[in-house]
């Protein structure tokens, strides 16, 4: 990869691959342009990033040091700042002894660069290395984490530090704000448990009675079975960019500014909430995408591999625990201190009110004005421990197999396709698909339109609709984006001709 562009002319030519598509110049070549060229340099000069995958120590307190796999040596991996449509060339060196997958979350990019083996995108191999690339896009808030798949290895996938922030700047910024503060949320010291699920009141929606009715009746049987609950993963510290709460710098802010918050819950598996006593959040777009509704709320509820952007006004002077509601995590570390100017002592924390997380809030009503051309139902069922203890979860009765690669779908390029589906579990289940972004248009028993998203929680026994143009060739994963859930079957993917 260190070939400068007059050493490869004198070897008559070299392969490029850009934007999925591969073609080979020289100097000799009649069809060779000035962009060819230019991409030429940028495949043979400096990388604008170098991404190192590593293990290592990441300190989250004093009494609670890990050892995990790293970008860069550091948890959460380096902010990287993208500006949309300017193409990017990323080196990714993998320093472990196993090949890695880095997956560019929320970005529409070719199959070779997305960052999953499923779709056919190559390895990083061990001790070795990829060049990537791409333009980015779209822009807003975006991350970069891990892709493979760990099974019943907490040592692998996304239970590690392999998670980054991303920041497309859009063409045209408002900055409309003060400041501007990065937030990863993680848990790290995975176990495996039987314990019970956690709560699914913080969800608007009421559920559907036949989904709970089929639910409900798969649980008794697999109990007469002898088959109890399947593993979940637990935990016992908890961060917020790498330190628990009481052991990082604080957030200093002064009275009177607007601070944007861009949050990113970078969990393999939990739900998190978050709250600043005193003051609210302004949502202002929801994975990087702006709201077409903006809403303040006292309590932003994140689920796996979402992000929200928030803009609050520092109008309540002192220092503050911004933390999770859960008592347990927050005391464990998933907390922060934020402190105004002038202000000390111990931080401050009081626990909001109940408060339910509608994503109704930022759409606009009624359905969108464009019709589905297709629409494929998907009905989520899951076997309790029916997988060497681990539950096995079903989409239409098949769950995604791992040798084959099967499931697969067909979509037609440039038709708009509706995905409805109906969960006949108790989960709740982050929804993702990769490649694309997607418009929420039923939820919680409403028709709604203009909530872009790339992952989207559906509700225990609740149902779920969401649009998408197939405008993407070659093969596009979607999955449940609990690692646990996606490892044991939820998954399909969908090739577009």
């Amino acid at each position: 990869m260190s070939i400068a562009r007059r050493d490869v002319l004198k070897l008559g030519g070299a392969a490029l691959m850009a934007g999925g598509v591969a073609k080979t110049i020289s100097a000799l070549d009649p069809t060779a342009t000035a962009s060819d060229f230019a991409l030429l340099d940028r495949l043979t000069g400096r990388p604008d990033y170098t991404l190192r995958i590593g293990t290592g120590l990441v300190e989250l307190a004093p009494d609670t040091i890990i050892s995990t796999t790293t970008y860069n040596g550091q948890f959460p991996g380096p902010l990287i700042r993208f500006t949309e449509g300017r193409p990017v060339v990323v080196d990714v060196h993998n320093d472990t002894d196993t090949p890695e997958q880095l997956h560019w979350h929320g970005q529409i990019v070719p199959v070779d660069v997305d960052g999953s083996a499923e779709e056919g995108t190559p390895y990083i191999p061990a001790h070795g290395m990829r060049r990537l690339s791409f333009t980015p896009g779209p822009a807003g808030f975006r991350f970069y984490h891990t892709h493979v798949v760990p099974r019943s290895d907490l040592s692998k996938g996304q239970y590690t530090g392999e998670v980054g922030p991303v920041y497309i700047e859009p063409r045209n910024e408002p900055g409309a704000y003060d400041q501007e503060v990065f937030l990863t949320l993680k848990e790290f010291l995975p176990v495996f448990s039987q314990g019970g699920d956690m709560a699914q009141d913080f969800l608007a929606g009421s559920m559907v009675p036949a989904l709970r009715q089929r639910g409900e009746k798969a649980m008794a049987a697999s109990l007469r079975r002898g088959m109890p609950h399947g593993y979940e993963v637990g935990y016992s510290a908890f961060s917020i960019n790498g330190r628990k709460l009481g052991h990082g710098e604080p957030i200093k802010v002064k009275a009177g500014q607007r601070v944007l918050f861009h949050v990113l819950n970078g969990s393999a598996t939990e739900i998190r909430s978050l709250a600043l006593p005193g003051h609210t959040f302004r949502i202002v777009a929801l994975d990087g995408n702006p709201v077409s509704r903006q809403a303040e709320v006292p309590v932003l509820w994140i689920g796996t591999a979402e992000r929200v952007s928030a803009l609050v006004e520092m109008n309540h002077p002192g220092v503050w625990v911004l933390g999770d509601l859960a008592d347990d995590d927050r005391k464990n570390g998933m907390g922060t201190v934020v402190q105004y100017a002038g202000r000390s002592g111990t931080p401050q924390w009081s626990t909001p009110a109940k408060f339910t997380w509608d994503y109704r809030a930022f759409a606009r009503s009624g359905p969108p004005t464009a019709r589905p051309d297709h629409v494929m139902d998907f009905l989520i069922d899951k076997r309790n421990a029916a997988d060497r203890g681990f539950n096995l979860w079903t989409l239409n009765g098949k769950a995604f197999d791992m040798h084959t690669n099967e499931p697969i779908l067909r979509v037609q390029r440039g038709k708009r396709y509706r995905l409805r589906f109906r969960n006949a579990t108790d989960d709740i289940h982050p929804l993702h698909l990769h490649r694309h972004s997607f418009d929420v248009t039923h939820i919680a028993g409403t028709p709604v339109h203009g909530l872009l998203k790339d992952v989207v929680m559906l509700g225990g026994y609740q149902s779920l609709d969401f649009d998408f143009t197939a405008d993407q060739p070659g093969l596009s994963l979607f999955h449940c984006h609990q690692q646990i859930h996606m490892d044991y079957g939820f998954m399909f993917l969908l090739r577009c001709t």
